[in-house]
């Protein structure tokens, strides 16, 4: 997709800063009432205000056939390149802060609908397009990184060993939760997911950790480095056209469930790290911001960080 210049279309009219009331403003109350009586109730109300939006938008910016036309090609090249290891739709939504807008939006929505806390719930943030299910449930204290991976980084993370522990915790009550699940995943010093290399072992990095009768966690991990989200197809044209960077702040993502309470979307990002106060993805809280420590009388690890979930009841 090119940036197009301003200036007159193909038929000598002026294809820029008109104004949206010369067009016919019949046309999409005619789109917004072709909904029938039997539609989905949710889009039957979601519907108008998107179609309102959408066509306010083209005629805002006079929107040309061209332009119309490479719109329908980055789209489809975002689906043409999305499979079971990699979202690029997702991740464009993530480029365009759309996802961080509908995390705010689902959270409030939440917050709103649970049981009133005596402890404040830790905040959500965006999923990510690197998720993957199934990870493996693993014991607590146990490593989610395959000593294989440490060959294939070269010494990259034998520095960055680190151990992450912590509770599981109810917003009504502030006790702790049992039986939790902890689903944690991470990129590598590499800066890659593990379905991003063929090299690496599968699901490195990745695990599940069931909380304890005291509601406690322990994982070793990484701890975390920044790294560009992947600009080699439609989301990184995206970036460049738009001059921006596609770097993201060093972060841990996990999901954190527990039956009883609401589910917990949610990444923790390393203070010092660079690119905390300039996220390509606009997913970076203050309330998430975390400090590593260095680790003392462990062979296993050089970093720890304790962190604490606490979920609000349904």
């Amino acid at each position: 997709m090119s940036p197009k210049k301003h200036g007159n279309d193909d038929t000598g009219g002026s294809v820029h800063g008109g104004n949206k009331l010369a067009y016919d403003q019949n046309f999409t109350p005619q789109v917004v009432a072709a909904t029938g009586p039997q539609a989905h109730p949710r889009m039957a109300e979601i519907m108008p205000s998107l179609l309102r939006h959408l066509h306010d938008f083209a005629r805002e910016v006079n929107l040309t056939a061209a332009e119309w036309t490479a719109a329908v090609d980055f789209i489809n090249a975002a689906g043409k390149m999305s499979d079971n290891t990699r979202n690029e739709t997702a991740l464009i939504c993530d480029i365009l802060g759309l996802e961080s807008l509908v995390d705010e939006i689902t959270s409030k929505l939440l917050i709103q609908g649970a049981n009133a806390g005596a402890t404040p719930a830790t905040p959500s943030t965006v999923l990510g397009p690197f998720y993957r299910t199934d990870a493996p449930i693993l014991p607590n204290g146990s490593s989610i990184v395959s000593a294989d991976a440490f060959k294939l980084w070269n010494g990259k993370g034998d520095d960055m060993t680190c151990f992450v522990s912590g509770r599981v915790l109810s917003a009504s009550t502030g006790n702790p939760v049992s039986s939790a699940m902890v689903d944690i995943w991470l990129a590598g010093p590499d800066g890659l997911y593990e379905q991003q290399s063929a090299e690496v072992p599968d699901m490195n990095l990745r695990g599940r950790f069931q909380t304890d009768a005291d509601g406690r966690y322990s994982i070793y991990c990484l701890r975390p480095t920044p790294y560009g989200i992947p600009d080699d197809g439609p989301g990184g044209a995206l970036l460049k056209l738009l001059d921006r960077h596609h770097w993201r702040p060093a972060h841990i993502h996990f999901i954190v469930s527990a039956e009883g309470h609401n589910t917990l979307t949610t990444q923790v990002f390393d203070r010092e790290g660079e690119w905390v106060k300039n996220d390509s993805v606009f997913a970076v809280k203050d309330e998430l911001l975390v400090d590593f420590r260095a680790r003392e009388d462990d062979d296993k690890a050089k970093w720890t960080l304790e962190y604490d979930f606490v979920l609000p009841e349904v």
